[in-house]
């Protein structure tokens, strides 16, 4: 008659050592800042970027200088009017109706806020 075998406890999983792991650990990333998302937006970026370097663009002069369709230069445009970055009058002229865009105050704040937070950016990643 065969005995019984003694009874075993089941044997503890040992934890395998990666390869890397006397290695030091890799610095933390830095945090980067949050972007303005409103500006952020290519459209919207260089809405805010062509009324910095002028006084002020009609509708046909921005939507020229970013390639863009009447739709989506509105959309953008109305997002950033909401927010007070920029300022739009419209007028007439001789029977034609004409928008005029202006860069507000609150709108140069945000852009040059925008720029030192890209400027961190690039600044953080020519760093590492």
């Amino acid at each position: 008659m065969a005995r019984p075998l003694p009874s075993r406890k089941p044997a503890k999983p040992q934890p395998r050592i990666h390869k890397d792991a006397h290695k030091p650990a890799p610095a933390r990333a830095p945090e980067l800042p949050e972007l303005d998302r409103l500006i952020h937006e290519r459209i919207r970026l260089g809405i805010v970027s062509a009324l910095a370097t002028n006084h002020s663009l009609s509708f046909n002069d921005l939507k020229r200088v970013l390639k863009t369709t009447d739709g989506n230069l509105s959309v953008h445009a109305r997002k950033l009017e909401e927010a007070q970055y920029i300022s739009c009058v419209k007028f007439f002229e001789g029977r034609v109706p004409r928008t005029q865009y202006r860069l507000t105050p609150t709108g140069r704040r945000a852009l040059s806020e925008y720029l030192d937070q890209m400027e961190d950016w690039i600044r953080l990643t020519r760093e590492e």
